[in-house]
């Protein structure tokens, strides 16, 4: 990261706000954690992993995903119908980054469980 001064510079110039335009959202991290620890998931699948979705809200988040290149969405003419969803290599290339993200959650989930009290 390049420090300079913020008077120069525009959040939206910026990789990191490309990225978060990508990911941010409720349950979109959590449908990549998904699919990147399960491969390839069904709908259900997805929406029993997750819970609190509402089938509305899965749908259109699962949409984004696929409208921003992160996920495939894979259709079978069937009945009933049968969509799967995995990562495309530009998701895939994501998952370094949630790797990280989940160590952290980890270390400092069991930080939470057991606060070290001399440590600030």
């Amino acid at each position: 990261m390049i420090k300079g001064c913020i008077a120069d510079c525009k959040l939206e110039d910026a990789g990191f706000h490309y990225t978060m335009t990508l990911i941010q959202g409720k349950y979109k991290m959590f449908i990549l954690y998904a699919l990147a620890e399960f491969g390839v998931v069904r709908f259900n699948a997805l929406k029993k992993f997750i819970g609190e979705i509402s089938f509305k809200t899965l749908s259109k988040t699962l949409k984004d995903l696929e409208s921003d290149g992160l996920i495939h969405r894979e259709e079978y003419p069937q009945i009933p119908p049968k969509v799967e969803y995995s990562l495309t290599k530009r998701g895939e290339s994501l998952i370094p980054i949630l790797d990280q993200l989940c160590i952290w959650g980890e270390k400092h989930r069991l930080d939470s469980l057991h606060p070290d009290p001399i440590a600030k």
